[in-house]
């Protein structure tokens, strides 16, 4: 664990110890110690699933000094419709040393192919926080394919990982597929930045989709579209 992880998990141990019950916060502690010290994978596991017996589903309560610390630690990373027990199961996760990299990588992609909904969301929220953040490109993009809009907005919105590390393919894809399930697009991390032609023609498509079968066009399209300097692409639709 890197010296940001260390001060990220001490954060996140600070805000639950806030709002989390004292013999919860101190069972918390001790997974966490345990799972530091190379406990088995199994002690993970269970604990990660435990957490809904030790922590509510109630809103992360951050203040404004906690957000000034979030910009520090890490860019981009938006904690802000996180709930305390998708912080817990965070918490535990960035227990977990990283020295042994396959070890580390297989004990994630474990969790990830046996979580239920409520920790995939935690899983795929906390992207932007493990280590090796480029050896889960596959996961994440099996995120945004899934079927559950909870999933692929962890994934998303509000996340800096999408941005930094899909490629074109991916991100496009993820992009249409927002607008497809109406997901904000604002929230969406980097948008104007990697606005690119082969997701401007992919938009248009869309537009011409919508309206040929009598629907309307998301407003968020043409915004997006406009504000790639993409201004001529709108007139040729507009006429066609």
């Amino acid at each position: 664990m890197n010296k940001q992880q260390t001060s990220i998990t001490e954060l996140l141990n600070h805000w639950l110890y806030r709002q989390l019950e004292p013999e919860d916060w101190d069972w918390l502690n001790q997974k966490s110690q345990q799972i530091t010290n190379g406990a088995s994978e199994r002690v993970l596991w269970s604990a990660f699933s435990a957490v809904s017996r030790h922590a509510n589903k109630n809103d992360l309560m951050l203040l404004s000094q906690d957000w000034e610390t979030i910009k520090t630690l890490r860019s981009g990373w938006c904690p802000r419709h996180w709930s305390i027990d998708q912080t817990a199961r965070t918490f535990l996760i960035l227990s977990l040393s990283d020295q042994n990299q396959s070890f580390y990588l297989n004990t994630i992609k474990k969790l990830f192919a046996t979580a239920d909904l409520e920790e995939l969301i935690a899983l795929y929220q906390a992207l932007p926080l493990l280590s090796y953040p480029e050896q889960f490109r596959l996961q994440a993009a099996e995120g945004v394919r899934s079927n559950m809009t909870t999933v692929f907005n962890a994934v998303a919105l509000n996340n800096p990982y999408p941005a930094e590390y899909f490629d074109d393919l991916a991100w496009n894809q993820m992009v249409l597929k927002a607008l497809f399930v109406g997901s904000p697009l604002e929230l969406i991390q980097g948008l104007n930045k990697r606005v690119n032609p082969s997701l401007v023609s992919m938009l248009l498509d869309y537009a011409q989709e919508r309206r040929s079968a009598n629907r309307s066009v998301p407003p968020q399209l043409w915004q997006l579209v406009e504000q790639s300097g993409h201004q001529s692409a709108i007139n040729e639709y507009s006429i066609a």
